[in-house]
């Protein structure tokens, strides 16, 4: 495929976001050439192996690029130049993608500065097509840029955040624009049909963020239990009060049992305060993010993962417990429900519900035996429908398709 894509979002490579890297690697595999863009350049701590630090090497960082005046103007003035139509349309485009009040018009403003400066780094690198991957700001930046310098755009629609305000983010005008929309789950699809025109539903197509199971080792579970892992970021919307005071209930009865969280965010001194409280300071650990690598060893020491979050898309590091043969406890929300089958390669529990979630977690940590057979069916499951190299394939039809279309 000779096609050049921009893969574009709001801050790349984040710890957070490793799906979107490896669907990259993934791509470039299979002979698309990516460059990768970012609006925003992330923080030092995103940074925590090889893949981030090379990939952040990569990209490109429009803000960044934006604070130099000479590029900032000289990108604007030569996309005036080469078409004052596409331009004057560009910027009507960015004031129809913008919010309510001044504070909106002046957001849409800054929309449009950063997407000439995206426009003209996309044309001077000689981009045909751009990929944003979320529905959210980065993504008005991506339209408004595209349709700058006419060329293709297309969408990866995650959720579940950008449902919670559809109007805001323009969902229906977007996916208008745009060439497809790839969608990470069933759920995701219907959500993204409420607000979008029937003509335009046949856009969304599912392509599943995907793992290599071949990176992870069959787990052999023992009889006895001594890890159950988080890993994700610190924020009270992933349930981890619910998941702490949970934990409370099951340390009372696995004393040896330990529960590491992995990864960093917001709300990180509110949870260490309430380990405090409930005295769990010696039964929790938290480690800060980790690398792609580090999360695979901790995944190979666990016996169960666990994953409490009130709001979530198809979590990724569900995929990759499922591929180590962990056995998971999730909660019943979502696009979560197709990918872990309750009683099948793991347990599904009401959001927001402490019994039931201890209750899960004491169940697993108690049977080896269910702790086997759940870890040897999630396993099969990732293989079978979350293979990353097999999705990136989807992608690779659907920008091949839409640069046909586009002659």
């Amino acid at each position: 495929m000779t096609m050049r894509i921009a893969y574009n979002t709001g801050e790349y490579p984040r710890a957070t976001d490793t799906f979107i890297q490896r669907e990259v690697a993934a791509l470039r595999s299979l002979g698309v050439d990516v460059i990768t863009c970012s609006i925003r350049r992330t923080a030092a701590e995103h940074h925590v192996g090889p893949e981030q630090l090379d990939e952040a090497a990569k990209t490109f960082y429009v803000i960044q690029a934006a604070k130099s005046p000479w590029r900032l103007l000289t990108s604007h003035l030569g996309e005036l130049i080469r078409s004052p139509v596409r331009y004057l349309a560009s910027l009507r485009l960015a004031l129809e993608l913008g919010w309510p009040g001044i504070k909106g018009r002046l957001r849409s403003l800054a929309y449009f500065v950063e997407a000439g400066v995206l426009a003209n780094e996309l044309r001077t690198r000689q981009v045909q097509h751009v990929h944003n991957h979320f529905a959210n700001s980065s993504c008005s930046v991506a339209a408004i840029a595209t349709t700058m310098c006419g060329i293709g755009l297309s969408i990866t629609m995650h959720g579940p955040a950008i449902f919670f305000e559809p109007a805001k983010w323009h969902i229906g005008r977007k996916v208008g624009l745009a060439k497809f929309v790839s969608c990470i789950s069933d759920f995701c699809r219907s959500q993204a049909m409420i607000f979008t025109k029937v003509r335009d539903w046949e856009k969304m197509n599912i392509v599943h963020c995907g793992v290599d199971s071949g990176l992870f080792e069959k787990r052999v579970h023992s009889e006895l239990a001594t890890q159950v892992l988080w890993v994700g970021r610190l924020a009270a919307v992933k349930g981890l009060p619910i998941l702490l005071d949970a934990w409370a209930r099951v340390s009372k009865e696995y004393r040896d049992v330990r529960l590491k969280l992995v990864g960093d965010g917001p709300d990180r001194a509110m949870i260490e305060r309430r380990i405090k409280e409930l005295g769990l300071e010696d039964r929790i650990t938290i480690t800060g993010y980790l690398s792609q690598s580090d999360v695979r060893t901790e995944l190979q020491r666990s016996d169960l993962f666990v994953m409490p979050s009130f709001a979530e898309g198809v979590p990724v590091v569900l995929m990759e417990a499922m591929a180590a043969g962990i056995p998971v406890v999730a909660t019943r929300i979502a696009g979560v429900g197709e990918l872990v089958e309750d009683g099948k390669h793991g347990l599904l529990v009401p959001p927001g519900n402490t019994d039931a979630l201890a209750g899960a977690i004491l169940r697993l940590l108690g049977d080896r035996t269910l702790r086997q057979e759940f870890g040897d069916l999630g396993r099969v499951k990732v293989e079978s429908d979350y293979n990353g190299l097999r999705e990136a394939e989807k992608l690779r039809e659907l920008f091949s398709l839409s640069e046909t279309n586009r002659h």
